[in-house]
């Protein structure tokens, strides 16, 4: 919960820059040496990029030190002289505002009224297509993806050389219209072999069961370098993106104008037409291959709560059919336990619990923030306004509203509209003036969390024998509505400071 950084205005003007790609989204920040850096240093994808940036505008939970700052694209990449990466784009919440040209502390609700208007993509031509200026086809015989691509690792522990922001798009294979976008963890393990990995739940997951079962493969194209609305409108999730929805369709609500999608050259499925780079493959059904299968170090990548990931044993394999680019092409990338992956889960987190409770009880929840500390999904802020005596128990109403609509979400602080959600010494003020732990506690165990939260497993709490598993609390920090007089923070006289902070 960070207060306004980088001198950006909270209400955006009208941009005059239309905003349909990558490279229009940099234009809108490129100017502004807060906001972004272009360098021509050399570095080294594998290790040093990440140690780099997480310095410089990681954040989240990142170990520290660390801070919130600009993002980044490096020019010259060792062992890739045709390449360029990007990192922390969206690695902060104002330079998110800024792009897509909304207030930053408004991000969830204005995503809440994408997602109750949306507009489906539509398919391009071929010959229009930015994403197939360049073509490597994998029958080629010198084709390789490691070659290809630059191959980053984030820390001297990765199983290998992944694929971090890479959006994969598929549709079931008996009932094509049910399609789905997400993010996997993409690890690159041959010439043209990427292991996928699917957190509980996924719909693309389903999809692909579906296929195996038939004994079919399930075609997908992975799209990397993307408008960010594309990005933080494809990470909503059920029952707010409920099975087979197109979540690129709140995208085209967020920008008032389809995504615009064009046939891949090899493979039966649709590709972003205006991505820096799509690879086309199949995962191919009962093969497995283990994660790690050349380090052997046992683990995975850097994930989101800031602990590297175990490196699962059997995953999903992709056989990549071809990688088409634009000229001079973008991969961008994230640092896994951050701020950016903050602000793509985050985001939609916000505005599904927003939603949901302005439709169960209208008026009361005012801003929902999904705070960093647990990276988008394990820790949600819900900002109140009680009108009568009935909204204490509405007010606990809404947490379980928000638990029940988003399940990997572990605890929920509620505050009143007096205190900043996005400031954290703010919200633990009110735990200590407004909350008493033996009345305004609830717990409720035994219910599904997130995978990959390392608390949620037998070791921590026998109870629960299977992993995933957790207590869920909701710390209501409200004052109760007949005691809010006695509740009324000083006010001091308005005034602006900035006759006296000139030199």
């Amino acid at each position: 919960m960070k207060k306004s950084q980088n001198n950006i205005n909270h209400h955006p003007k009208h941009q005059t820059t239309i905003i349909n790609d990558l490279r229009s989204s940099l234009k809108i920040i490129k100017n502004d040496s807060l906001q972004y850096i272009e360098t021509n240093f050399p570095i080294d994808p594998k290790e040093d990029l990440a140690g780099v940036y997480r310095h410089i505008g990681a954040g989240g939970t990142v170990m520290r030190p660390t801070k919130i700052g600009p993002a980044m694209i490096f020019n010259n990449i060792k062992r890739f002289p045709k390449s360029r990466i990007l990192v922390g784009l969206m690695a902060s919440r104002q330079r998110v505002g800024k792009i897509l040209n909304i207030p930053y502390k408004k991000l969830g609700i204005y995503m809440a009224n994408a997602r109750k208007n949306i507009i489906p993509p539509v398919v391009i031509k071929n010959n229009k297509a930015k994403c197939q200026e360049i073509i490597y086809n994998a029958k080629q015989k010198f084709f390789d993806i490691r070659k290809i691509l630059p191959t980053i690792t984030n820390t001297i522990n990765d199983a290998g050389p992944y694929l971090c922001l890479g959006l994969v798009l598929s549709n079931e294979y008996q009932n094509p219209k049910n399609t789905n976008v997400s993010i996997h963890r993409l690890c690159m393990q041959s010439k043209n072999e990427l292991s996928i990995f699917f957190a509980p739940g996924r719909h693309i997951d389903t999809f692909r069961k579906k296929a195996e079962l038939l004994g079919k493969s399930l075609a997908v194209s992975i799209n990397i370098g993307l408008d960010p609305a594309i990005y933080i409108g494809a990470e909503f999730e059920a029952p707010t993106a409920p099975f087979g929805f197109n979540e690129l369709s709140i995208a085209g609500g967020l920008r008032k104008k389809p995504v615009e999608l064009v046939n891949c050259i090899s493979i039966k499925q649709k590709a972003i037409a205006k991505a820096e780079i799509v690879i086309e493959g199949e995962i191919l059904p009962n093969v497995r291959i283990p994660e790690n299968k050349k380090l052997k170090t046992g683990l995975a990548m850097p994930e989101f709560l800031g602990y590297t990931g175990i490196a699962n044993p059997a995953l999903p394999m992709i056989k990549v059919k071809a990688i088409t680019t634009r000229k001079n092409p973008i991969l961008q990338t994230i640092i896994g336990p951050g701020e950016e992956h903050v602000n793509l889960v985050g985001i939609p987190t916000e505005a599904s619990i927003y939603l949901r409770c302005e439709e169960a009880i209208p008026g009361l929840v005012k801003n929902v923030y999904a705070h960093s500390a647990g990276g988008g999904k394990l820790l949600a802020i819900l900002q109140v306004n009680k009108r009568n005596k009935y909204d204490d128990g509405l007010t606990r109403q809404a947490a379980l509203v928000a638990l029940s609509v988003y399940r990997e979400l572990k605890n929920i602080f509620l505050i009143d509209e007096d205190v900043d959600l996005f400031d954290t010494n703010d919200v633990l003020w009110a735990m200590q003036t407004r909350y008493l732990s033996e009345i305004d506690t609830i717990s409720i165990p035994g219910i599904t969390g997130h995978i990959l939260d390392p608390s949620q497993n037998y070791q921590y709490n026998q109870k629960y024998l299977k992993k995933g598993i957790t207590t869920k609390t909701i710390f209501d920090c409200t004052v109760p509505y007949n005691l809010k007089n006695n509740f009324i923070r000083t006010n001091f006289k308005k005034i602006n400071p900035s006759p006296w902070l000139k030199k």
